[in-house]
This record gives C-alpha cells, structure tokens and sequence, in this order.
C-alpha cells in the first residue's frame, strides 16, 4: 500500500543509500528527468542521473548533519527543486518537483512587489524631506512626534529598499557573469565589520575571526557585500553585551563554507523553520538591540546565495547560540 501511494505521489521521489546510490524511483521522478524504465536506473550512482555538484553537496550535508536541506538547479531546460530527508541508517528520500509554474507565479508577484515598492518610493522621500524640516522647527512635545514620525518613515524606507532588492535578485540570472570577480571573502567580511563597528562597540560586542584563511572566490562583489551585512548585523543584534560574533570559514576543494555564530539564546523550532521566509520575525525577546529590520534580511541572504549556486541555513551551536552557514562555490 504504501509503495502504491510513493508511485502515484505528485512529486517526484528517489530513494538513496548512504553510498548515494538510488535504491528506488518513482514514475514521476522518471518522467522530471527524462529517464528510461527504472530497473535500468536502480542501483546507478545518484551522479549518474543528476549531473549537479550542488545536489551532491546538499544530500552529503543532509546525511552529515542529519536534518532536511533544500536545493535548487537547472536539469536541462527545466528548473528543478528537491527537498532532501535523512532518515535511518543513512538512507535519504529526495523529493523532486520542477519549479518551471512556480516560477511563473513568483515572476507575476515579484514584478508587482516591484512597482509597488517603485511607486512607494517617491512620497515616502518626500515625506521623509517634510520631516526633516519640521523637525528643524519644532521643540518641546512635537519635536519628540515628529521623531517618531521620522523613524517610522526610515523604516519604511528600509523596508521599500528590501522589496526591491529581493524583487531584483529573484528576477536576476543565476551567475551573472557580467557582474563577476575575483574577491577574497575573508577579507569582504572584515570590510563588513568595519561598517558595524561603531555600532558594535556600543554594546562592547567584537568581532573574533581568527585564523583567517586566503579565500579566493569568483561573485558578485556588492550582492556578497550586502549578505555579509545582513548576517553579520543580525548576529550583532541577537548578541548579549560583552559578547563576541564569532566567524569561522573553511573550504573544501569546490566550495567555501562561511560560519556566523551569535552568543545569544539560539533558534527556536519555528524559527528554524520559517527563517529565510519574506517578512518572517522570531521571538522579539531575543533582540538585544533596540534596531529592528525589515524581516526580508535573511530572505535576501537566501536569494543572494542561490544566485550565486550556493545555498543558506541555520542551526543551533552545542555551545549555545545561532549559527547562519553561508555556503558559496570557489568558482576560480
């Protein structure tokens, strides 16, 4: 019976040994890959179906770590999407789907958020102008409103600037090339972390980055640039005073793995399940900043991720705090 309901589902399934080789497939899986009649694929390498260095990295990470991981690449013409689910004694289920009527929608959505965020612009500059020259004019009781006035309006602006970069990233080519070069990531984060500084020593929260390692990448030097700040300001917010971001990044011959660890009091559950969604906010009482962002922070470190082939995710550190892992292709 269950087998019946594995064949028939609507998405796409393989069934992988800890060796990742396929031990069973579905029809749909069959049909989104384009391959011949199954008993000819059981027992293959899974290399041997989907030739993407990505999918392979991402079910070793899942079996490694023991937890789901989400992968996007393109199999031909045809965008694809697979969830990957360890289960025991090494075994993983991936599930496959193509993302070919998705992104239709998602194009329709972005070009909408795009507008609106365009036409948002323009009053909320003005606004913005008008608050200023009040707040030149007022003392007293309106003076402290029209402060108020002014930091809602830099949210809001904030927040309209977040729209339209998530609306560009999800509209943009993967690996534009024209946009590419050679850059150091160790050196792009301590450039990153001159920017928090001022804001860091505040709280006497530092930076500990050691043993940083030559880290040669082919990207896009603003998109990196904008992910670090996202990941290394929203450490800096969840951590205590006193306290430390710690960054760790390794590599392995294909690819860099960029570690942010905050000292702070770690993921919950839903939070690691709803923490790359648009607009998603966890436990307020984590903050220990009195900045807020826009909740699209981490959504753009995912689309600025995969843009580049590389992939975003989160996790608990035994020690205690948050660790975000950016994972990013050498490419040179």
């Amino acid at each position: 019976m269950l087998l019946r309901v594995l064949e028939e589902a609507p998405l796409g399934l393989l069934l992988l040994d800890g060796q990742l080789t396929i031990r069973s497939i579905n029809a749909r899986a069959e049909r989104l890959l384009e391959l011949g009649p199954a008993p000819l694929v059981r027992g293959q390498p899974l290399s041997a179906l989907i030739d993407a260095p990505l999918v392979e990295e991402a079910v070793r990470s899942a079996l490694r770590q023991q937890r789901p991981e989400r992968v996007e690449w393109q199999e031909g013409e045809e965008p694809m999407e697979a969830t990957l689910l360890p289960a025991e004694g090494g075994w993983l289920a991936l599930w496959l789907s193509s993302r070919r009527s998705l992104e239709s929608q998602l194009d329709q959505q972005g070009r909408w958020v795009s507008d609106v965020a365009h036409e948002l612009k323009t009053p909320l500059t003005s606004l913005l102008l008008l608050g200023d020259s009040l707040a030149a004019q007022s003392n007293g009781t309106p003076g402290v409103m029209v402060e108020r006035l002014q930091r809602e309006l830099q949210r809001l602006q904030r927040l309209v600037g977040d729209l339209l970069e998530l609306s560009r990233l999800e509209n943009s080519l993967p690996r534009d090339e024209l946009r590419y070069e050679v850059l150091d990531l160790g050196e792009l984060v301590e450039e990153v972390w001159s920017m928090l500084r001022p804001l860091a020593e505040q709280r006497g929260v530092g930076l500990a980055f050691p043993n940083r390692p030559s880290s040669l990448l082919w990207g896009d030097a603003s998109r990196l640039h904008r992910a670090l700040l996202n990941l290394l300001d929203n450490a800096l917010r969840y951590s205590p005073d006193q306290a430390e971001v710690e960054v760790r990044l390794t590599g392995s011959p294909q690819w860099w793995e960029l570690e942010v660890r905050d000292h702070g009091s770690g993921f919950s559950e839903e939070d690691l399940e709803h923490l790359f969604e648009r607009f998603y906010r966890g436990d307020p009482s984590r903050v220990r900043s009195n900045r807020s962002g826009s909740g699209l922070g981490l959504a753009i470190v995912e689309q600025i991720a995969l843009t580049h082939g590389g992939r975003v995710q989160a996790r608990n550190h035994p020690g205690g705090g948050a660790v975000v892992e950016l994972v990013l292709p050498k490419g040179v």
